[in-house]
């Protein structure tokens, strides 16, 4: 093998072992997850970035994701038998060509996403692709710009190699990242990496409304049709709503309250009154099994014992509901379907449906407002219907002059043309 000044490193049979792990470090303030190396050591440099991530204000689920990216990086490292500090360019670069070609590493006991067809392949109901057997390049550039802001953090302080390994874009990385700005145009992406793959901006993708319907009929639980409800009227994001307490509730004003994914904000959000009247049967038939107090978590599971519900819960009582009809809808797409809602109403403005949505920027909810593959493809249909129905019809000459039309029309029986 290569060393880590070579150009020559096989990467096409370069075994990178499942060594190591983030675990989960309870009682452990502004650390909520730790990276272990092979031995079961704590990783410190990681430890460290964490603990900057948490005073900086980044959520749990934030951290989680930087692990993540963090653990294939330090796998690769001893793989390729270099240290965290020495990594340079060409191990970045090395890295970079990996794990865009690699298998994703799946339990055995994991199904395939979907309803049952190939990695890769688009769902027949949804016209979704499933998730391929390698990373996404959505992943993949997440990747790297952790990885950049990892050795970003460490060069700061010293701790770590002068040089970043993960270098800026050739032509991006002199001056002032979006120098001389014209204020009425869109900021450019300046500070892209070189190593980060082109992203493809894609088109949210809402569920229409006739299969929401079907969807709607295959939940099970008056918890599951309230949970579904609020999510399609209110808008909020899966993990906003599961966070909910039973005092963020308030039927008399069809009013929820939670707490923004990004700022940490609590917001109050209008929800439709369907929504509610699922809550109250739920929570009548949950009355004596659940701890009671405004201060108790919302959501439930439905056996014993009774536990708050989570993320990976809910999921998975989607995944079921997806199973049953044969897409492969995310929670995140019943978002995606309360903005498109919102925003193709002409009665609502959209800088409304932005503070609903909680978005940052006017022009996210912008988005919304393009259609949808769905409503693309209603459409094109109905074009080529009519350019068929155009062929049908004869193509006749006109008349001579010095012809009566009604008189040709009788004896040539012309169409379209009454006497």
């Amino acid at each position: 093998m290569v060393g880590g000044g070579g150009s020559g490193r096989d990467l096409a049979g370069l075994v990178v072992p499942r060594v190591g792990g983030l675990v989960e470090a309870i009682g452990v303030p502004g650390e909520p997850y730790r990276l272990v190396d092979a031995v079961g050591v704590v990783v410190d440099p990681v430890g460290v970035f964490f603990r900057d991530l948490s005073a900086s204000g980044r959520s749990v689920a934030t951290i989680r994701s930087y692990g993540m990216d963090l653990l294939r990086w330090w796998r690769f490292l001893a793989a390729v038998e270099v240290v965290w500090d020495r990594a340079g360019r060409v191990e970045a670069r090395d890295f970079s060509c990996w794990i865009q070609v690699v298998s994703k590493p799946r339990r055995a006991a994991q199904a395939p996403s979907g309803s049952g067809r190939t990695a890769g392949a688009a769902n027949l109901v949804t016209g979704k692709l499933s998730p391929g057997a390698g990373y996404a390049a959505s992943t993949v550039a997440h990747s790297e710009t952790v990885l950049r802001s990892f050795y970003d953090f460490h060069l700061d302080a010293g701790t770590g190699p002068i040089v970043n390994p993960f270098p800026l874009d050739r032509s991006r990385r002199g001056g002032r990242a979006n120098a001389h700005h014209n204020p009425m145009s869109e900021f450019r992406r300046d500070r892209v990496g070189r190593y980060r793959p082109r992203v493809a901006q894609r088109i949210p993708r809402g569920i229409p409304d006739e299969w929401f319907d079907e969807i709607f009929a295959k939940l099970s639980s008056d918890r599951d049709r309230a949970l579904v409800a609020f999510w399609i009227s209110a808008g909020v994001r899966a993990s906003e709503l599961l966070g909910m307490s039973v005092g963020d509730a308030d039927p008399g004003q069809q009013l929820i309250t939670v707490v923004r994914k990004g700022t940490r904000a609590a917001q109050q959000v209008p929800a439709s009154p369907d929504a509610f009247v699922h809550l109250r049967i739920y929570q009548e038939a949950m009355r004596g099994l659940v701890p009671a107090g405004r201060t108790q978590p919302l959501w439930w599971t439905l056996r014993r014992p009774f536990r708050p519900l989570t993320y990976h819960a809910a999921h998975r009582m989607f995944e079921r509901v997806n199973a049953g009809l044969g897409a492969n809808w995310t929670l995140h797409a019943l978002r995606h379907s309360a903005a498109r809602r919102m925003a193709r109403d002409p009665q609502l403005p959209l800088i409304h449906v932005q503070a609903v949505m909680g978005h940052a920027r006017l022009s996210t909810s912008q988005v919304y407002l393009a259609p949808g593959l769905d409503e693309v493809v209603e459409q094109v249909r109905a074009h080529h219907a009519r350019q068929s129905e155009l062929r049908a019809r004869p193509v006749l000459p006109p008349p001579g002059p010095g012809y009566d039309p009604a008189s040709l029309a009788i004896l040539l029986g012309r169409p379209g043309t009454t006497p």
